[in-house]
């Protein structure tokens, strides 16, 4: 029995979420033999600890398979760590990773699937904040039960609102909710910045950012001046919508944010009454979208009543239905994307000394 027996052993385990095998993905951190006893440890790079448990089982049980194997002990843990962003900018202190949850056209359901995998990122374990960079109509405070003005210590930052666990941002905060907001670009474009800069966010392993439709100043800014870790597209099978999250990708890969993948929403709808499902926006778009872009599709949600009611009322589902068949999706999803960003470079600005350039000429005398 060698090292090597072991790590072929566990190339052939397949990581459901990374979508690779084990040493591939570089989670195996040491393996360690005495006689035939083995013991492995595996760090995760993403939220996981409803997982963690039955991939401890699953490697267990993988090299018991082994010949003349005698006890195996298995360490699963997770470390979220901060990764490369756009040239030119470096991660915010306070926010390992950042990423952007975007559409092409509006009605989607890109607003609602941005809270709930937030919700689903905090229940596996990770700290978690969402900010609505929608300035023209804010959703996140109803579909979280919030409102009124964040509070402030020094009146020149405020502290994120908390809603089930998550910290969060919105100018749907600072304005009332029949307010119509007439602003012109650089206005709209300021106003998210100030809301992502002087917001004090508390160490956050992933701030999602729920962006709105289309691919206009909000995007650029996003793209231009704010670290973004990686992006995740939001549509529906439908023709129309897919032809317009293909511009939404095209214009994360000309700034050179990776997406992470596509998440179709509205795949299928469920009848409450009955039970029956059919696909009223068409099939497979999602799936095809992800292939010809040679990205991964994260996941499928369905249409059904119990998503919108439960945003309705503040209480997302993820929350308020843990063990819906939506909000394990939703909790699948969200270990997807997190694990593909896994996947991408680290950040390694931090591993730099600063240069000082210092007058050294000879003093005079």
């Amino acid at each position: 029995m060698t090292q090597t027996d072991i790590e072929n052993c566990l190339k052939t385990f397949v990581e459901p979420h990374y979508g690779i095998d084990l040493i591939s993905a570089k989670v195996v951190k040491k393996i360690e033999l005495d006689g035939a006893n083995v013991r492995v440890d595996i760090e995760l790079g993403y939220a996981a600890n409803s997982y963690l448990e039955t991939l401890k089982n699953d490697i267990t049980q993988l090299l018991k398979t082994l010949p003349e194997i005698g006890e195996v002990t298995v360490f699963v843990r997770v470390k979220i760590i901060a990764h490369a962003v756009q040239q030119n900018l470096k991660p915010f202190p306070n926010i390992k990773n950042i990423i952007a949850v975007a559409s092409g056209k509006g009605g989607v359901g890109k607003s609602t699937t941005a809270v709930n995998l937030a919700l689903a990122l905090a229940s596996e374990g990770a700290n978690v904040g969402i900010l609505d960079a929608d300035i023209y109509g804010p959703s996140v405070p109803t579909m979280l039960g919030l409102s009124g003005a964040p509070e402030s210590h020094d009146n020149k930052t405020m502290l994120p609102k908390i809603a089930h666990g998550i910290q969060t941002m919105s100018i749907g905060y600072l304005v009332s909710e029949d307010q119509a907001l007439i602003w012109r670009g650089p206005m709209v474009t300021n106003a998210l910045l100030q809301l992502l800069k002087e917001t004090r966010w508390n160490d956050l392993d992933y701030l999602v950012i729920d962006l709105p439709p289309g691919t206009g100043d909000i995007q650029l800014t996003l793209a231009q001046n704010i670290p973004v870790s990686g992006a995740v597209i939001v549509t529906t099978p439908q023709d129309i919508a897919l032809l317009d999250a293909q511009r939404g990708l095209r214009m994360f890969e000309k700034v050179n944010v990776p997406v992470l993948g596509l998440v179709e929403n509205m795949s299928v709808h469920i009848c409450s009454n009955c039970g029956h499902e059919e696909a009223i926006f068409g099939t497979g778009g999602g799936v095809a979208m992800a292939e010809v872009n040679k990205i991964d599709c994260l996941g499928a949600l369905p249409l059904a009543i119990e998503i919108r009611q439960q945003a309705d009322i503040g209480a997302p589902i993820v929350i308020a239905q843990p063990q819906s068949r939506a909000a394990q999706i939703y909790r699948e999803i969200a270990k997807k994307m997190a694990a593909k960003l896994a996947l991408q470079p680290k950040d390694f600005s931090s591993k730099f000394p600063n240069i000082v350039v210092q007058n050294t000429a000879p003093c005079q005398q």
